[in-house]
């Protein structure tokens, strides 16, 4: 087999999980196209691995191994950020991005800012009765 079959199959996988990660707005689903990209590049590593053994005669196969180490980082990155996820959505009720960076810039309703008319601004009119 040809170097050029599994290199573009994995330009595919890691251009598909590019478009993911930039077009999509549910948080797992961002996960799931992380997930992609790092499994295009896994399928890289091993094909090239392939490539150099098969032209240097080595047996190192350092390719693979990467490959094993990404597949493990892999596997702790996605049960992180799913726990992120699900926490953000117990307490947010949304898992959907813009909404989670609106409310974390301060943009969003219910943030409590003095112009939203939120809890903010009771404290702030509190504060002012005090002094």
């Amino acid at each position: 087999m040809h170097l050029a079959y599994p290199a573009v199959l994995s330009a595919l996988l890691f251009c598909t999980g590019l478009y993911g990660v930039l077009a999509r707005r549910n948080a797992i689903l961002v996960l799931m196209s992380v997930e992609l990209m790092l499994n295009a590049v896994n399928l890289n590593l091993v094909a090239f691995d392939v490539w150099l053994s098969r032209a240097a005669r080595d047996t190192l196969h350092s390719g693979q191994a990467l490959t094993l180490f990404t597949i493990a980082i892999a596997a702790a990155e996605i049960g992180i950020g799913l726990a992120i996820v699900l926490a953000v959505y117990r307490n947010r009720g949304t898992s959907d991005i813009d909404k989670l960076r609106d409310t974390a810039e301060g943009h969003g309703d219910d943030t409590g800012g003095p112009d939203t008319g939120g809890p903010g601004t009771l404290a702030a009119e509190k504060a002012e009765a005090t002094a």
